[in-house]
Formats: structure tokens, C-alpha cells, sequence
């Protein structure tokens, strides 16, 4: 069974147990450091996109591809997300195939050499930053605002895959609120790097319109960060009578199922779950629950057509 992210990782500073941890960050250390020195491959013929993270899970980066993808398509290129895949990722996958024109495998080098075949112009990588094989054109980092970056410690210390100063080397970051905006952060990411472009999104419900809002609802999520589904529903005026967080890519079992559908029925709600878990859901019981669907909205939209027209077209 997988296991939710340690709280501490979360808190503003480190904590006893993460400075316990520290000596062991020692492997992630030389891991990026040969990402760092290994021999890339940087193809000419197709301009590559990597949208990836440093801070492990629950950023927005596959809804961010597919709406990059939607964009950078209306610029009449013709454009592939390339996603490696991962037995305990197939929800993703689902929803990129769903909403992109995606090719997956388990060797990104292979992928895109695939898609050159193809004649394909652009290659929107979702995840992919710490791949040693490539040097992307364009590198994208996202980050949730409220969790930022945590205690600010590698694994297995705090939440983050790569040092902050990575973002030296990064082209934009884009960065996820619910509430609020998250002005710490940029100014943090622009005394690293005063270059790097930074779009701030957020997130709208699309099907909002199905659920009568005077009603309460049950919640389960198994996502990488659960906390920012609920402020979204609770934006939306939503009401929430119990909630049930799972850890990320979580494979619901038939009794979890049904034990879930049991207490609904007995407080009377209805079950509201996020479009990633419902692709996860046995499907004799997707008519038990409702699925909340989302788009998202840039704060500085045009800023970002811009960048990305004279970026891609470079």
C-alpha cells in the first residue's frame, strides 16, 4: 500500500527527524549531479518542452501539459506529449490520451526519436526533468503555492527531487494557487534567477453547474495534494461533510469501495472525487460518484501566448 508525504516535509523549516534524515539526501546529491555532467541528446528537428517538478507530486503538471498542448496546437504546430510510463501512472496516462495526442514508453530518448519520425515539430514532455538521456529545449518547473517548497530539503529530508538553485538553468516556472497568490515565492525564484519567466494559474471547475451547491458532499481524493482539491471545492462553495485523502495514484480495492458507498449513503451525501481518481475507479460503481473536472486560468495569459510563440518559433 503506497503512503501519504511525512507532514514535516511541509513545515517551513526542518524539523528533528528531517535533519536525522539529511545524511541520506546524500543519494539524490550525486544522482543529480549525473543528470547534470551526462551526455545529452538535443535534437535539432523537433523543439522539445519538459514540464516537469522539483517538489515531488501535486503540482498541476499534467494538467498544465494538456493545456499547453491545447495552446500550442491553435499555433498550427503539429504537437506530441511524450510521457514515460509507469505501471502506478496509468492515471495519467488515461487523461493525456483522453485529452492530448500522446505516445508513451519506458525510454523518453527512444520517444521523442520516434516522434522525429513522425514529423512532429513540438514534444511536450510531462515529467521529465531529471531525465539524463535529454536536453530540452524549454524547461518548466511547477510548484503548488501553498506548499512551495516545503522545509525546503531534498529527499528523503523534505519533499524536493532537486536543489532550489536548479531553477538557475530553468526557462519558467509556473506556479499553482487556490487562495492566494504567492509573492514569497517569486521573489525567491527571481533572486535566483532574474531571467525566468513566472505564470501564475489557477483553477476553475468546469461541471460546476451539475451539483447542487445546498447539498453536502463526501470527499475522497487520492492525489498528490489533496488539501488543494478541497480549498478549490470550498471556493466553489461547496460543502463538505467528510473528506478521505489518499496517498498519490492511489488503486482503490473493491471493499474501500464499497465501505465508501455505505458511509455516503448513511450521512446522505454524495461522493465528489477528483477526474484522476475517478479514471481509477472500478467502473460497475462510476455511477455512484460525481466528477469534478477542472481548466485552468492564467493570470497573465497574453504574457504567456507571447513567451511561448517566440520561444517555440526560435
Amino acid at each position: 500500500m503506497k503512503l501519504n508525504k511525512p507532514k514535516f516535509w511541509d513545515q517551513q523549516r526542518p524539523n528533528l527527524i528531517s535533519y536525522l534524515l539529511i545524511p541520506f539526501t546524500i543519494i539524490f546529491k550525486i544522482n543529480n549531479l549525473i543528470i547534470k555532467n551526462y551526455k545529452k541528446l538535443k535534437p535539432k528537428e523537433i523543439k522539445s518542452i519538459c514540464i516537469g517538478n522539483i517538489y515531488i507530486g501535486g503540482t498541476g503538471k499534467t494538467p498544465l501539459t494538456i493545456k499547453l498542448y491545447n495552446i500550442i496546437s491553435k499555433f498550427n504546430k503539429n504537437t506530441v506529449v511524450i510521457k514515460k510510463y509507469y505501471t502506478a501512472h496509468s492515471d495519467e496516462i488515461t487523461l493525456l490520451k483522453k485529452y492530448t495526442n500522446l505516445i508513451f514508453g519506458k525510454d523518453r530518448k527512444q520517444l521523442i526519436i520516434d516522434a522525429i519520425k513522425k514529423k512532429y515539430q513540438v514534444a511536450i514532455f510531462d515529467d521529465g526533468l531529471q531525465e539524463k538521456k535529454i536536453d530540452y529545449n524549454l524547461k518548466f518547473v511547477c510548484f503548488d503555492a501553498s506548499k512551495w517548497i516545503g522545509n525546503a530539503q531534498l529527499l528523503p529530508a523534505g519533499p524536493l527531487r532537486q536543489d532550489i538553485n536548479v531553477l538557475k538553468s530553468i526557462d519558467a516556472v509556473f506556479l499553482k494557487y487556490i487562495k492566494n497568490i504567492n509573492k514569497k515565492a517569486i521573489i525567491k525564484i527571481k533572486s535566483i534567477n532574474q531571467k525566468i519567466k513566472i505564470f501564475n494559474f489557477t483553477l476553475k471547475i468546469q461541471n460546476k453547474d451539475e451539483y447542487d451547491l445546498s447539498k453536502k458532499y463526501f470527499i475522497i481524493s487520492g492525489i498528490g495534494n489533496s488539501d488543494s482539491f478541497i480549498d478549490l471545492l470550498q471556493k466553489n462553495n461547496f460543502k463538505i461533510e467528510k473528506n478521505i485523502k489518499f496517498p498519490d495514484h492511489y488503486e482503490y480495492e473493491e471493499n474501500e469501495i464499497k465501505d465508501i458507498i455505505s458511509k455516503a449513503k448513511f450521512l446522505k451525501t454524495k461522493i465528489l472525487t477528483t477526474e484522476k481518481d475517478y479514471v481509477r475507479l472500478p467502473k460497475k460503481y462510476l455511477y455512484k460518484f460525481g466528477c469534478i473536472k477542472t481548466d485552468i486560468v492564467f493570470k497573465e495569459r497574453d504574457k504567456l501566448l507571447k513567451f511561448l510563440k517566440v520561444r517555440i518559433n526560435e
